[in-house]
């Protein structure tokens, strides 16, 4: 589930980072998948824009996409390329006996 707050910390982290390298990994369909460098140009309030390296093409994302994990958004920290959400821990349920 989404809540407002993870909607906002998002938006805050991609603001403050305008002009950051990422990678930006996603899927294509029928199990083909990119990832490419780029830098993030603008943010909005549903979207934001990044330029891709390669082709100096700009790709608007929403928020969205990254909460709902169909792109992922990975922040350069001047050493490596770090998840801007943290990866999905999957919490096991237990049964009391």
């Amino acid at each position: 589930m989404i809540y407002k707050d993870d909607f906002t910390s998002l938006k805050t982290d991609i603001a403050e980072n305008i002009g950051q390298k990422i990678i930006v990994k996603g899927t294509l369909g029928r199990s083909k998948y990119f990832e490419k460098e780029a830098t993030i140009e603008k943010a909005y309030p549903n979207l934001f824009i990044v330029k891709y390296d390669e082709n100096d093409r700009n790709v608007t994302y929403s928020y969205t996409d990254v909460l709902t994990r169909t792109v992922e958004v990975k922040l350069f920290d001047g050493e490596n390329f770090n998840p801007i959400i943290p990866p999905q821990v999957e919490i096991k349920n237990k049964k009391n006996l």
